[in-house]
């Protein structure tokens, strides 16, 4: 995809971590709506990684996450946190200071 016709070589790429605990309907919920948001709005430039914080209690206390779901956008720059099953799109994209796609014209 990062080669496809319409990339943009020059928008920032995003590393992105999602905080989580377990596999429970919320956890899992928040993992399918972030992947859906970055193959709608990132297009590729992204690096998603989920961290389940039962399983890596020492990461959640570096990023000293005290909710989850909690994402953190690390890059580009200022690092940024959005909490909850991240349903809320629009939500997600202001919190993230990600430029909404835009809608393709109508016929």
């Amino acid at each position: 995809m990062t080669d496809g016709p319409g990339y943009d070589h020059t928008a920032p790429r995003y590393t992105l971590r999602l905080y989580v605990t377990g596999s429970t309907p919320r956890s899992t919920r928040a993992i399918e709506n972030m992947r859906r948001i970055c193959a709608t709005h990132l297009d590729g430039r992204y690096d998603l990684e989920v961290i389940d914080i039962y399983q890596n209690p020492v990461a959640a206390v570096d990023q000293q996450i005290i909710a989850a779901p909690t994402l953190v956008k690390l890059l580009p720059l200022p690092l940024r946190r959005v909490v909850g099953d991240l349903s809320d799109t629009e939500k997600v994209l202001a919190g993230l200071e990600i430029q909404p796609h835009p809608l393709p014209p109508s016929a």
